[in-house]
């Protein structure tokens, strides 16, 4: 994508994005990484609670979450079930922030959230300049991701440095909405903590239809504003605070009721 997406001038915010959980310390150890290294670095815990080994969901919510966050932000974001092997790490730039996360597909949303962008694969050569030392087979998150965020944020290495610009980073894992006359098909990328179904739908997408009613688990919903707008137990369909087409049950999970999971089809429909 274009060289005109760039202009990082880092900020010394570091976002971390990871399927760890909290339960183990690789999570306080990357950050201990980043402070050793720079210890004015801020930390912003985006989530790591991504669905183990799915870098889809990591990305939507990357695309969906760093415009609320200032420019010069360097977003990490960490869902590798290809460590140790051969996979490249790839860096994007765009709107003023910089991203970092394995190439396996997981910026693709970035990309797709933006009208433009620099993509890099990031040079071994940069690696050995920063000095990150023999990094382990099996977290990269803590000796190869951490040290060189904290490296950019700290202002000490350039975007521009870390290697060659390239279009053909790996794509991502889910295919986008299909829009047709009447209706706009997509999935459940994602289940939150309430159990509500969040969809890869744009609600901008919907704009022209009159009457939208959507289609899941042989439910027919129609758009809510919100979700006191039915009684509790029902479910109900909205947009949501991220602009896409959630579907939710009130004070209960919708999830457990429909017995779904991500990637279930979601249909929008014109009435």
């Amino acid at each position: 994508m274009s060289e005109r997406a760039a202009e990082f001038a880092p900020s010394g915010v570091v976002t971390l994005t990871t399927d760890f959980g909290l339960k183990d310390p690789f999570v306080g150890v990357m950050k201990g990484r980043l402070v050793e290294r720079f210890p004015a670095v801020r930390v912003i815990d985006l989530t790591h609670e991504i669905l183990a080994h799915w870098p889809a969901e990591a990305g939507f919510w990357l695309a969906r979450s760093f415009r609320y966050f200032p420019r010069g932000t360097v977003h990490v974001a960490v869902v590798d079930p290809g460590v140790g092997s051969a996979r490249d790490i790839a860096a994007i730039e765009a709107e003023g922030h910089l991203f970092l996360a394995p190439d396996n597909g997981l910026l693709a949303a970035v990309l797709e959230a933006v009208e433009s962008a620099t993509s890099r694969r990031v040079a071994s050569s940069v690696l050995e300049r920063i000095d990150i030392g023999v990094p382990s087979a099996t977290f990269h998150g803590r000796d190869i991701f951490a040290p060189l965020a904290a490296e950019l944020a700290a202002g000490r290495l350039a975007s521009s440095d870390l290697g060659p610009v390239t279009d053909d980073l790996i794509p991502g894992w889910l295919d986008e909405p299909v829009v047709g006359p009447a209706q706009v098909a997509g999935s459940v990328v994602t289940i939150d903590h309430f159990g509500n179904l969040i969809s890869n739908i744009d609600g901008r997408l919907l704009r022209t239809m009159a009457h939208p009613v959507v289609r899941v688990g042989g439910r027919e919903l129609p758009l809510r504003r919100t979700y006191s707008d039915v009684r509790p137990g029902d479910y109900l369909a909205l947009v949501n605070s991220f602009g896409v087409i959630e579907v939710a049950r009130a004070e209960q999970s919708a999830a457990q009721g429909l017995g779904l999971e991500r990637g279930a089809p979601v249909v929008v429909v014109s009435r």
